[in-house]
Parts: structure tokens; C-alpha cells; sequence
């Protein structure tokens, strides 16, 4: 069988954001808020017009009223809240503007970060965002893969030889982690949740591959360039150049890369341009006018980033609340198992639905990183260990209630024949405590049982009356 044949093409424009989820320490998110306002960070709101061309470099725009009305009332709600207080994605953004150059084994590609977006989402679940522009005049199809591909690394653990250098603010950087995240993102570190990963800054989510970051991209070619499946694959698994820099492909079989680009492309405005969706890749590649390109540009920096910030919150928080119920005992953990089942409501309540965009475009997108993401399956199989916590919890409720049913019998039928006709009498005024000294051992036994039975009333009533003061303190919390 012939091997694909790799054209190689010129790339007139290429913006790339990468995307990096994170976790919070419990409790955080207000301090790490106004930490993020310290530091220059704006709080980031649809009302306010004139942020729509202040983070997405010269030229480019995203329209607020627009990314509002593509997607529905209810996830518009979650998308973009109306207050910091408001349960959703809080979104802080800040300018940038800083330049700075990768140097990989074969060429040194230049590069601008025109602004990074921290997302704090439910769940203590987070987004770090850089919007990357590549600065070099005259870049190929293959070095602007290979420069997406080494720079969603953050760091070299697999102590690769091809590992890049990163130069930037006059200083060496020798993993891509110490520059995105040390330098530009510092304000974040305090508040990681570093309790699985110790000695980790980004690997805050051990249910989730996280050595990496997801690459959102457009690459924009000459006017009349001619596209094909083998690209198409090459930009979703960031196929760039091999060990002696030339271009790289990593299937042999045409039959294989056709049909991989027919399952996770969407050719729907081919061959001018496609979209290719993977487990870190959501790319598309146009050979449209320069108008155009703009347009489509504007698109994957408003509506269709949120598509897919919204599909991978869908995924990890699947995949905590899966991660949780594996974690916890249930024999023992009896509170946990009653956070698990509230969290799970809650998720499928208030974020997880159907259909969440308006236009068919957007919705057919959205649903193709769903499939890819494999959210389906995720939910189904949360909501199985739904139906599995409800029926311990009915099962472990009723079991307690017999339980206790027939200790609250015990005593009463006891203190009922002993306590009430043999020692109840003796209780009343001033006890006779000469008295109690001869009794018999049924008249202890009847003492014993009337007096654990007050205690043990007493607990009861307390126990129910702290665990309703931490149910209702837990709610004003979520509130």
C-alpha cells in the first residue's frame, strides 16, 4: 500500500490557545479572586463591550451580544454569570503582549502570548488559558505543528533530547512549566490543590491526564491552497517534523487516516475549510480570503473556546465524581457517600444537558468534542453510581431505622414494666439513696435501662442537632 504524501504548505496565519485544567484547595476560590484583581487580572463580563477586542490580539474581535445568543438561556447562565457570586465560570482575564522565541532542534520559531484567561469553575475545577500568536513572517504547515506540539509540554518528563528552550524576557527557560506558569501565571500557585501531587504544579488532577496542554488552534493558509485528509489528520494528532526536521506523519495507512478524519472531522465548508476534533486537539485549518479567516478566527476565540472549556469541564468532573466514588468506603464514610449523591444531583441539574447551543453549526461541533471527550459514556456511568448510592443509602437508612426501632422497643418495654412500677417511685423528690442500695437486680436492671435510656435521648437529640447546624452551614456555603 502507498504511503501518504506530505505537500508541504506555507502558513499565512496561526493563533493558538492552549488549555490547561487545574483543581483549587477547597474553600480558595474567594482568595484566589481577589488575588487575581491584585495582580491586574479583569473580571471578565458580557455587559462590558469594550473587553471584546482587548485580549485576542490586532485585528481580532469577539462579539459579546453574538457568543451570548449562540448558546441557550441555561448555559448562558453558567457560561457567563452575572456576578462573581454567581455559581458558573468565573472568568479572569488579563493582557499580556509578551514575546518570545522556542527553540527546537531544527529552527527557532517566534512567538506572542497576547493574554492568558484564568476560568474558575464549580467542583473547584479550573482553566488556565494562553492565547499564542506565531510571530514568524515565513512559517510551514509542519514547524507551526511541531511549535503547538512541543509547546503544550510543560515539562520534559520523559527527559526527551528534542526537549525545547524557551527564551523570553532576556532568560533562558529550560521547561516550558518554569515560563507559562512560574512567570506569567504565579498568582495561581498559592491556591493549588497540591494534596495528591506534592511536588507538582500543573499535575493537580490525578484522574486526569494532565502532562499536557490542550491545543485549541486556526491555521490560515494562502487563498486557493488545497487541503486534504492527510493535513487534516496531521493538525489533530500534531504531526510536525521528525528527528531530521522533515515533515512528519505518524499513520501509513491511507485508509486509516481517511477514515480518522471522517470520524473526527467536520468538513461541512470543505475543502475550503475543516475542523478537527481529538483528546487535545480542536484545530481548524482554512485556506479561505483573509476576511473569512478573521471571522472564523473571532469564532474559535468566543463561542467555540467555550464549547470546548464546557466539554472539558463536562469530562473532568465526570471523571472526579467517578474518582470519589471510588475513593470512598461506604460502610464507613457514611458523609461522604451524602456529599457524592448531592454533588452528582447537582451536576446533572444544573450542568450537564442535551442541548446547550442554538445554531446548528455550533450545535453539531459541540456534540463532535462531546463524542470525542466520551462525556456520554462518562454520564452514564455516574449516573449508575447514582442509582447504586441511592440504593445502599435506602438499603443502610432502613437497616438503621430497624435497628434503632428495636433498641427504642427494648427500652420501652422494659422501663415500661421495671422502671415505671419498681424504681420510678424512688426517682421522685429526694432520691433515697439508702434505699437503692438494696435493690435487687431487676431493680438495677430497671435503673440501668431508665437512666441510659435519657442518655442515650439526649445524644440522639444533640448528634441531629449538630448534623442539621453542618448541613445548613454546608448550604449557605454552596449559596
Amino acid at each position: 500500500m502507498e504511503r501518504p504524501r506530505i505537500q508541504e504548505k506555507k502558513v499565512e496565519t496561526a493563533l493558538i490557545q492552549f488549555v490547561f485544567p487545574f483543581s483549587i484547595r477547597k474553600g480558595c476560590s474567594e482568595a484566589l479572586k481577589e488575588r487575581l484583581k491584585k495582580d491586574g487580572y479583569e473580571y471578565f463580563h458580557l455587559e462590558r463591550t469594550e473587553m471584546e477586542n482587548r485580549y485576542y490580539g490586532e485585528g481580532y474581535k469577539v462579539s459579546h451580544r453574538n457568543m451570548e445568543r449562540y448558546y441557550l438561556p441555561f448555559t448562558a447562565s453558567v457560561l457567563f454569570p452575572h456576578s462573581e457570586e454567581q455559581e458558573g465560570f468565573q472568568r479572569y482575564s488579563r493582557c499580556l503582549g509578551t514575546d518570545g522565541v522556542l527553540s527546537l532542534a531544527h529552527s527557532d520559531i517566534g512567538f506572542r502570548i497576547h493574554s492568558i484567561d484564568i476560568a474558575l469553575c464549580p467542583f473547584d475545577l479550573g482553566f488556565i488559558t494562553y492565547r499564542t500568536e506565531i510571530t514568524d513572517a515565513d512559517i510551514t504547515f509542519s514547524a507551526a505543528l511541531e511549535f503547538a506540539n512541543k509547546l503544550r509540554q510543560l515539562e520534559n518528563i520523559l527527559h526527551d533530547p528534542h526537549y525545547p528552550n524557551l527564551y523570553a524576557n532576556s532568560r533562558k527557560y529550560p521547561e516550558v512549566q518554569a515560563y507559562l506558569l512560574k512567570e506569567l501565571a504565579s498568582s495561581l500557585l498559592p491556591y493549588l490543590d497540591r494534596k495528591n501531587e506534592k511536588e507538582a504544579y500543573f499535575e493537580t488532577l490525578p484522574f486526569f491526564v494532565d502532562e499536557k496542554m490542550h491545543v485549541q488552534a486556526l491555521f490560515s493558509f494562502r487563498k486557493g491552497t488545497e487541503l486534504n485528509e492527510v493535513d487534516v489528520y496531521r493538525a489533530g494528532q500534531l504531526d510536525g517534523v521528525d528527528e531530521d526536521g522533515t515533515p512528519f506523519i505518524s499513520a501509513y495507512n491511507t485508509r486509516y487516516i481517511e477514515a480518522y478524519s471522517k470520524t473526527n472531522g467536520y468538513d461541512r465548508w470543505a475543502p475550503e475549510t475543516y475542523y478537527i476534533t481529538a483528546e487535545s486537539t480542536f484545530i481548524c485549518l482554512t485556506s479561505e480570503d483573509e476576511r473569512r479567516a478573521v471571522q472564523l478566527a473571532n469564532q474559535m476565540y468566543g463561542p467555540y473556546y467555550y464549547s470546548l472549556l464546557l466539554n472539558l469541564f463536562h469530562k473532568i468532573a465526570l471523571l472526579k465524581l467517578s474518582s470519589e466514588y471510588a475513593s470512598v468506603r461506604i460502610e464507613r464514610d457514611e458523609e461522604k457517600v451524602e456529599d457524592l449523591i448531592r454533588s452528582i444531583t447537582t451536576f446533572s441539574s444544573k450542568f450537564f444537558f442535551v442541548e446547550l447551543v442554538a445554531q446548528t453549526q455550533g450545535r453539531e461541533l459541540f456534540i463532535q468534542l462531546r463524542k470525542v471527550f466520551g462525556n456520554d459514556e462518562l454520564y452514564e456511568d455516574v449516573k449508575q453510581t447514582l442509582s447504586s448510592l441511592y440504593r445502599y443509602q435506602e438499603r443502610a437508612s432502613a437497616r438503621n431505622n430497624n435497628y434503632l426501632l428495636l433498641i427504642f422497643t427494648v427500652y420501652t418495654v422494659i422501663t415500661g414494666i421495671y422502671g415505671m412500677n419498681q424504681v420510678i417511685e424512688d426517682l421522685k423528690g429526694n432520691i433515697q439513696w439508702e434505699k437503692i442500695k438494696n435493690y435487687s437486680i431487676f431493680e438495677y436492671l430497671a435503673l440501668f435501662v431508665t437512666i441510659s435510656g435519657l442518655v442515650i435521648g439526649i445524644y440522639i437529640g444533640i448528634t441531629a442537632l449538630a448534623k442539621w447546624m453542618k448541613e445548613h452551614r454546608k448550604y449557605k456555603e454552596r449559596k
